[in-house]
């Protein structure tokens, strides 16, 4: 999967924003792929070694029709295992999704109540028919604190759902249209290059998500809001 290597932050800024979009995993809780390394380790894989899998073939792999909802578990467990197999590490769908559900950040949280007080707020997610609700989470304390979280949002978009993910434009579109707002009038928020690149094609300021700290200045900068 390619990566935007530009400033984190990109768009001419700061302008009048309604809406502010949010991806969930690796946004409002720790990086997937740090769970994934984890797993890579113990198998003994080499590091990244998922994330370079998902990144053959993005719109067609396993991973792509699982988040789309075109394939089962248990068809996506098979599915990624020859994917990996043929990269020359063989691992079940299954124990990728185990490592799906992150921390989540409580000072992040606390942004989007603040952020929630001055503008439209959705999450646009890649998601999974796994774990538990939008974020997939496991477990029941933390499924009650991530559905705790889905709450605050007054529109939640998913890929499993909707039948289309990140990076098409469509989703982004659909976001809008149900918020009421245009795209240029939206700031996006993604720990994923590729995925800010068309909600910036589409007119929205995109705030890249490298850490907590640094996406949250970056949209103190956009929005002229303080976070503590």
């Amino acid at each position: 999967m390619s990566e935007d290597s530009s400033n984190p932050l990109s768009g001419d800024f700061p302008r009048p924003a309604a809406a502010i979009l949010w991806d969930f995993g690796g946004v409002f809780t720790s990086s997937p792929f740090e769970a994934f390394n984890t797993l890579e380790e113990r198998l003994g894989a080499p590091k990244d070694f998922i994330r370079q899998t998902n990144a053959i073939n993005p719109d067609t792999n396993a991973w792509a029709k699982f988040e789309s909802n075109s394939v089962s578990l248990d068809e996506f467990d098979a599915l990624f295992a020859n994917e990996s197999e043929a990269r020359g590490h063989r691992i079940p769908g299954k124990d990728v999704i185990a490592m799906l559900s992150g921390t989540l950040r409580p000072r992040m949280v606390g942004v989007l109540k603040l952020c929630k007080q001055h503008y439209k707020v959705a999450c646009i997610t890649n998601n999974v028919k796994a774990g538990e609700g939008p974020g997939m989470a496991r477990g029941k304390s933390k499924a009650n604190a991530v559905a705790e979280v889905m709450a605050m949002f007054d529109l939640v978009v998913e890929s499993s759902v909707e039948g289309v993910r990140k990076p098409d434009p469509e989703i982004y579109r659909i976001a809008c249209d149900r918020l009421g707002v245009d795209c240029a009038e939206a700031i996006f928020l993604d720990d994923l290059g590729i995925n800010l690149k068309p909600a910036k094609a589409l007119g929205m300021q995109t705030i890249k998500v490298v850490s907590q700290d640094q996406a949250i200045d970056d949209l103190s900068t956009l929005t002229g809001l303080t976070f503590a």
